[in-house]
C-alpha cells in the first residue's frame, strides 16, 4: 500500500473483551491503512466516542443492552451517512443482521469470527471509503454548493431572486457554467406513506432514497443530488446527457422502485447554463412534475421547450403564498381562510382561463402541502387525494370551498397533536414507562417508541425537561429501587443485581460504587449500623 493513502479510523465495541483483544491482534490494521480510533464496551459510550474520535467505521457487536448496535447505527447515519457499519452476529440473529443490512449497515458477519473474513470485508470498506474520497475531491466545487448554499440557495430562488449567490463569486466556474439540466424527483402518494410510517420509519426510508439516488448518481453521470423538501430531491445533469432525457428519468424511476420497492415520478428541466439559471430551471422542472397531478399517472415529465405561450406574464400570487405559509406555521386558521378569500379575488383580478388558474392553484397548493409536511401536520392528508378533488370542480368557487374545507381539517388535526405533543407529558409518560420497566434489559429504542419520537428528539427533550440523560435516569430508578431493597430486605447483593435490571453483579456494583460511593455491601452495612445506633 501506498505511504501516502489516507488512514481511517475504526472503532470496536463489544461487550466481550475477549472479542475486542483478538481483534486488536488479529487484523492487520496497519497493512489495510486503518487504525483503531477507540474501543467501547456498550452502545452508550460508543456514542461518545464516535463524537470525540469520528471514526469512519464502526465493528460492533448487534446485541448490546440499553443501546444495542442496530439503535446505535440508526442514531448516527442520519447525522454522519458516511459511516460505514460492520455488525458481529450470532447465529441466532440472523435475521437481525439482515435488517441491519436493509437499515443501511456495510456488512455483517458471524460468530465464531473468521479473521481473514473481516480483514476482506474492511478491505471492501477501504475502498469505499477511497471512492467516496475521490469523487468529493472531483466535484469539489458542486458539492461545496450543496452542504455550504443549498439552504440560502433553494429559499432565494424559490422567492425568485435573479442572483441568489453572487456573493460566491468562486463558484463562477463550476460545473454550471457549462451546460446541465435538471430533473426534480418526487415519491408518489407521499402523504399515505407518511402516514403509515413513524418518525423513525421515515427519517430512515429519506436516508436510504437519498443513498440510492447517491449512487445512482455516480453511475449515472449526474453532477450533484440535493434533497430539497421531504419526499423530493433535485438532481442536476451535464448538457451532454440531454438527447437521453427520457430514458433517465425511466431508469431513475425503474431503479428507485427495484431497490427501495418505493413509486416516484420525475419532471426534467430544458438544458441551461450558468448558476444564475437553477432559479429559472427549478420552477420548469417542478412544473413539468405538475403534470404528474393532472394526469394521474405517475412517470416522467419533460418539461417542453416550447416558444413562451405567454405564462411568463401571469403575476404568480407570492406574497399571498408568503402569508398562507406563515398563518400555516402559526396554526392561525382564521388568517389562512382570510387568504383563500383573496386568492380567489387575485385569480379573478387576473381574468385567467382555467387551465392557467388551475397551473396557479396547484403550486401554491403543492408549496402550502409542504408546510404542513414540514411541521409534522400531516398525518391523514393526502395531496394526490385534494387535488383529485380540485380537479372534480367545475367553478373558482367550489375549489377555493375545497381548499378551505380540507385546510381547515388539516390544521385543525395539526392543532390537536400539537397539544398532543406538549413536552412534559410526553416524558412524564417516558418516565412512567421507565420506572415500570427498569428492570427490564430497556433500550432507548423501545422508550422513544412509547413517546412517539424520533431517538435523537427524545434524547433532547427528555434531558432538556427532566435535567437527565436516557441512561442517567434508568440508572437513577435502578439504584434508587436497588437502595430500597438493600436497605429493607436481606437478600444477597448478586441476587440484587437482577431485580434491578444488572445480568452481571460485577457491573452492577461498580455503577452502585459510582453512583452513592459505597459498594452495596457497604451501603448495607452503614445502614444497619445507623439503625442499630438509632
Amino acid at each position: 500500500m501506498g505511504g501516502r493513502q489516507e488512514q481511517y479510523k475504526v472503532l470496536l465495541v463489544d461487550d466481550e473483551p475477549i472479542i475486542l483483544r483478538s481483534l486488536k491482534v488479529a487484523i492487520p490494521w496497519e497493512e489495510l491503512g486503518l487504525s483503531i480510533a477507540g474501543e467501547a464496551r456498550n452502545g452508550e459510550a460508543a456514542l461518545r466516542l464516535i463524537e470525540e474520535t469520528s471514526p469512519q467505521i464502526v465493528i460492533s457487536d448487534i446485541r448490546m443492552p440499553v443501546i444495542d448496535g442496530i439503535a446505535l447505527m440508526k442514531e448516527l447515519l442520519p447525522r454522519n451517512p458516511k459511516l460505514l457499519f460492520i455488525f458481529i452476529s450470532g447465529y441466532g440473529e440472523f435475521e437481525y443482521a439482515r435488517d441491519a443490512l436493509r437499515l443501511g449497515a456495510f456488512d455483517y458477519l458471524l460468530k465464531p469470527i473468521d479473521h481473514d473474513e473481516l480483514t476482506e470485508m474492511l478491505t471492501r470498506a477501504r475502498a469505499k471509503l477511497d471512492r467516496q474520497k475521490e469523487n468529493e475531491q472531483l466535484m469539489h466545487s458542486v458539492q461545496m454548493l450543496s452542504m455550504l448554499a443549498r439552504e440560502r440557495m433553494f429559499s432565494e430562488f424559490t422567492l425568485g431572486n435573479p442572483r441568489p449567490l453572487q456573493h460566491l463569486k468562486w463558484l463562477e466556474n463550476s460545473e454550471l457554467e457549462r451546460e446541465y439540466f435538471m430533473a426534480v424527483v418526487r415519491l408518489d402518494d407521499y402523504a399515505s406513506l407518511t402516514a403509515k410510517w413513524s418518525s423513525e420509519e421515515k427519517h430512515l426510508w429519506l436516508f436510504a432514497i437519498r443513498n440510492i439516488l447517491e449512487e445512482w448518481s455516480l453511475e449515472n453521470g449526474a453532477l450533484s443530488i440535493f434533497p430539497f423538501y421531504n419526499g423530493e430531491w433535485v438532481l442536476l445533469f451535464p448538457g451532454s446527457l440531454g438527447t437521453v432525457r427520457k430514458e433517465l428519468g425511466e431508469r431513475l424511476v425503474a431503479d428507485i422502485k427495484r431497490y427501495s420497492k418505493l413509486h416516484c415520478s420525475v419532471g426534467i428541466s430544458r438544458t441551461t447554463q450558468g448558476i444564475d439559471q437553477l432559479s429559472t430551471v427549478y420552477p420548469l422542472a417542478a412544473k413539468a412534475l405538475y403534470r404528474r397531478f393532472y394526469s394521474g399517472e405517475a412517470g416522467v415529465f419533460i418539461e417542453e421547450e416550447t416558444p413562451d405561450t405567454g405564462e411568463r406574464d401571469i403575476q404568480y400570487p407570492k406574497e399571498l403564498e408568503l402569508s398562507l405559509i406563515e398563518s400555516i406555521r402559526t396554526l392561525n386558521l382564521e388568517r389562512m381562510l382570510l387568504l383563500f378569500d383573496e386568492m380567489s379575488c387575485f385569480i379573478e383580478a387576473q381574468a385567467l382561463p382555467k387551465e392557467l388558474a388551475q397551473r396557479v392553484i396547484i403550486e401554491l397548493v403543492v408549496v402550502l402541502y409542504r408546510q404542513f409536511e414540514q411541521l409534522s401536520l400531516h398525518a391523514e392528508l393526502s395531496l394526490e387525494g385534494l387535488l383529485g378533488k380540485l380537479q372534480g370542480q367545475g367553478t373558482l368557487s367550489a375549489v377555493i370551498n375545497v381548499l378551505k374545507q380540507d385546510f381547515r381539517d388539516w390544521m385543525q388535526e395539526g392543532s390537536r397533536q400539537a397539544a398532543r405533543d406538549d413536552g412534559r407529558s410526553v416524558v412524564d409518560k417516558a418516565k412512567r414507562y421507565i420506572e415500570d420497566n427498569y428492570h427490564k434489559d430497556l433500550s432507548i429504542e423501545e422508550v422513544a417508541e412509547v413517546a412517539d419520537l424520533s431517538i435523537s428528539h427524545f434524547c433532547t427533550l427528555f434531558k432538556q425537561v427532566s435535567g437527565y440523560t436516557f441512561l442517567e435516569f434508568v440508572t437513577h430508578c435502578r439504584m434508587e429501587k436497588a437502595k430500597y431493597i438493600l436497605q429493607n430486605s436481606s437478600v444477597k447483593v448478586y441476587q440484587v443485581a437482577p431485580l434491578v435490571g444488572y445480568q452481571d453483579p460485577k457491573y452492577f456494583t461498580q455503577v452502585f460504587k459510582k453512583a452513592t460511593g459505597k459498594t452495596p455491601t457497604e451501603y448495607r452495612e452503614e445502614v444497619m449500623r445507623v439503625a442499630g445506633e438509632g
